[in-house]
């Protein structure tokens, strides 16, 4: 092949690779929303915030949508998972993606609440702003699911809804 002829093959595959970028740019989105839920489904955000997946029996209809079963914290109280999806009244449809970016990373609420300690948030604080952000269009994107979940129960009240007891060694 001589140099003239290699030089065209490279110059139609960059052309056809610009072509290409049209529909590539359709599927982004998509290939988000994937990279979110893969990131949801590693983090393992269905095990606390999937109603009935605390007692072994996840509600496929409440995927994401807040359980009904919380965390018994010792000096905090009851906390019971929140709604994730973005549903208006019960869940996170008043969250920008920054709200959400935000909380996920740093245990804050957009309205300065710290999030509960069994949150793994420190942990997810290492998400680079790609993963951060996918996760967020993900959650954002779920089909809103109106699930309003037991509001916190202080230490010192006594709770009406099942909780699981955190047991803190040494104490």
């Amino acid at each position: 092949m001589t140099h003239l002829a290699s030089r065209g093959l490279r110059a139609a595959a960059m052309i056809a690779s610009l072509a290409a970028a049209p529909a590539l740019a359709q599927q982004a989105p998509a290939d988000r929303d994937a990279r979110g839920e893969y990131l949801a489904r590693i983090m393992d955000c269905g095990g606390c915030h999937t109603g009935g997946a605390l007692a072994g029996q996840p509600d496929p209809r409440l995927h994401l949508a807040g359980s009904q079963i919380g965390f018994g914290i010792p000096e905090v109280g009851v906390v019971y998972p929140p709604n994730l999806t973005p549903d208006p009244e019960t869940g996170l449809g008043a969250w920008s993606e920054a709200d959400i970016v935000r909380a996920v990373r740093t245990g804050v609420r957009p309205d300065g609440r710290v999030l509960a300690p069994v949150m793994p948030w420190h942990s997810y604080a290492a998400l680079n702003d790609a993963d951060a952000r996918a996760l967020a269009r993900y959650l954002r994107n779920l089909p809103p699911v109106r699930n309003a979940t037991p509001h916190i129960v202080g230490a010192s009240e006594t709770p009406t809804m099942p909780y699981l007891t955190v047991v803190v060694p040494g104490r």
